[in-house]
């Protein structure tokens, strides 16, 4: 049998103390000698007393110490792409100076399964964070709200009693629609996130874009015709993987009037259909143009480089970070926006003759 574990009683005995005076020492917070802060140590040492539990620590502050973050996605596709992991070490380098832990909740990825995590429902948390394109009526965010717990949203629809982060994309899908029309393009295709949680995958007709619901897709495609242009086509992918920009690629320049400019919704998009025109044996710039979106650092893609917007994405985790810090000071719930930069790369040029 090993023996019984030492207690802050057993230490404040041995000092010759009260136990509240011992919780003070190891606190250090509230009114006590140093010559009986050290006697409370030494005893501990003695005694080969960790300190109090800090869990038990959490709950008497009311506080657990955790950061809910939902990811918006299946933990493993989220874990595929790079701004995902980019955007969360921002976030978490933030939160561990501030004693605070993360627990990653999966967003919803089956369109038959339930729309809100089990974890959302029953968890500690002292703050959510709702990682992708959530929209106000969400209903992850219904439960937060109904639990009382303050939320930041990113990249998502503002509202009064949530704090949000986000970029400027739809400026910057613009810039980059804008770049593609300089060069002459009039026929450009789109290809886009997913609209909704039932994570589409295919060309959208009419009917299809009646369910555009998610806002970081809406923004982009509106910076798209803010730009002046109509899509030729518009092609939704069920999440932002190479694989999907290259179906999407394959279908948008397989035929006799292919677009001459793909205007894409992220950058591993963008790339998947770099990957396709060069299987269809097209030129890239020469033959269609490409941009995407994110600046990511692509070197499997050589020799071509991404024309691409480029978002802060370490920034953007730590400013998430800061209103998360902010919420649990009791501060209102702000709104951060953050600027992207159009950077040309190899991939578009002018329209082909």
């Amino acid at each position: 049998m090993s023996p019984t574990r030492p207690t802050l009683a057993d230490v404040a005995a041995a000092a010759g103390v009260s136990v509240s005076t011992a919780s003070l020492a190891f606190s250090g917070a509230g009114p006590i000698a140093p010559a009986t802060r050290q006697r409370v140590l030494d005893a501990a040492v003695q005694l080969d007393y960790s300190g109090p539990n800090p869990l038990g620590q959490q709950l008497r502050r009311g506080r657990s110490g955790i950061v809910g973050v939902v990811v918006g996605d299946s933990l493993g596709r989220s874990f595929r792409d790079p701004v995902s992991i980019q955007v969360l070490d921002g976030l978490v380098s933030t939160l561990g100076p501030l004693d605070l832990g993360v627990l990653l909740i999966p967003g919803s990825s089956d369109p038959a399964g339930p729309a809100v995590d089990p974890l959302i429902e029953t968890a500690a948390m002292d703050v959510a964070v709702l990682m992708w394109g959530g929209t106000t009526d969400d209903p992850m965010l219904g439960a937060l709200r109904r639990r009382g717990i303050p939320a930041v949203i990113v990249e998502g629809k503002k509202a009064d009693d949530v704090a949000s982060v986000g970029i400027d994309d739809r400026g910057g899908m613009r810039q980059a629609t804008e770049h593609l029309r300089s060069l002459g393009h009039t026929r450009i295709a789109t290809v886009t996130l997913p609209f909704n949680r039932q994570r589409n995958e295919g060309l959208v007709d009419e009917d299809r874009m009646t369910h555009l619901e998610w806002e970081i897709t809406k923004r982009r495609l509106g910076g798209v015709t803010d730009a002046g242009v109509t899509p030729v086509a518009v092609y939704e992918t069920p999440a932002s993987l190479v694989e999907h920009g290259r179906s999407a690629g394959l279908v948008l320049l397989s035929g006799d009037d292919r677009p001459t400019a793909v205007a894409c919704q992220s950058d591993l998009l963008a790339s998947g259909v770099v990957l396709a025109a060069r299987e269809l044996g097209l030129r890239i710039p020469q033959d269609i143009s490409i941009s995407g979106f994110d600046g990511l650092d692509l070197p499997w893609l050589a020799p071509d480089v991404l024309t691409s917007v480029a978002q802060p994405l370490a920034e953007k985790g730590a400013a998430i970070g800061h209103a998360v810090e902010d919420l649990l000071a009791g501060e209102p719930p702000t709104s951060r926006e953050l600027p992207v930069e159009l950077r040309i790369g190899t991939t578009t040029g002018p329209v082909p003759a």
